[in-house]
């Protein structure tokens, strides 16, 4: 059943490309020529825009470095004892 409702909207999808194919004058490209004879003006560089941290994403993770630290010395002091128990046990 789902069939012929996906079949419409494909015709009217196809309808409204072809419509608006119709509409838009076709892409005439230029001659290389006409491009290379044209001076270069000069540019200004871009300014460089730096994305603002919102408050709610500052916030969201400040509990990480706390934890990150944790899990670094909890990780540490398993190779500590692992390292010693092989010398130990050897």
């Amino acid at each position: 059943m789902g069939k012929k409702s996906r079949r419409k909207a494909k015709l009217r999808a196809a309808a409204r490309m072809a419509q608006r194919a119709q509409q838009q004058p076709a892409y005439q490209p230029q001659p290389l020529a006409a491009q290379v004879a044209k001076p270069v003006a000069e540019t200004k560089p871009a300014p460089v825009v730096q994305q603002a941290v919102l408050p709610s994403q500052a916030n969201r993770y400040q509990y990480v470095p706390a934890e990150m630290r944790q899990i670094a010395i909890i990780a540490g002091a398993l190779f500590v004892i692992l390292f010693v128990l092989a010398f130990v046990l050897h």
